[in-house]
């Protein structure tokens, strides 16, 4: 085995999967609204799970950066998340951190129903 192979093997073994539900390659519109802005960013979803979301955007918010989101599944599932990654005109990794229990129930729903056409 070459050094770069090994080095390569080794960096890949420092990287656990650290999600802790399965993500859904789906494009689902949502709304994004910064802190103290009424006017929404719109976008759309790459992946999505029942924890987070990957936002397409070519105009990323800063890690840490607090949103609120208006996803379009059957009907309109609105979350609190937290930007916890950022990809200069790609997108945000954002982190869903409070949603109501029936909109919690919407998205678990879609979940299981996205999976299953996988």
């Amino acid at each position: 085995m070459e050094d770069s192979d090994r080095d390569r093997s080794f960096r890949e073994e420092q990287r656990p999967e650290r999600r802790a539900c399965p993500r859904v390659k789906v494009k689902v519109p949502v709304e994004l609204f910064a802190p103290g802005s009424d006017v929404p960013q719109r976008g759309a979803t790459s992946d999505l799970s029942e924890a987070g979301c990957y936002i397409e955007t070519m105009f990323p918010f800063p890690v840490g950066t607090t949103l609120e989101l208006s996803l379009q599944l059957e009907g309109t599932l609105l979350a609190v998340g937290t930007v916890v990654t950022c990809d200069p005109q790609v997108g945000n990794g954002i982190e869903f951190a409070r949603m109501l229990p029936e909109d919690q129930e919407e998205l678990r729903a879609y979940m299981k129903a996205a999976q299953q056409t996988e």
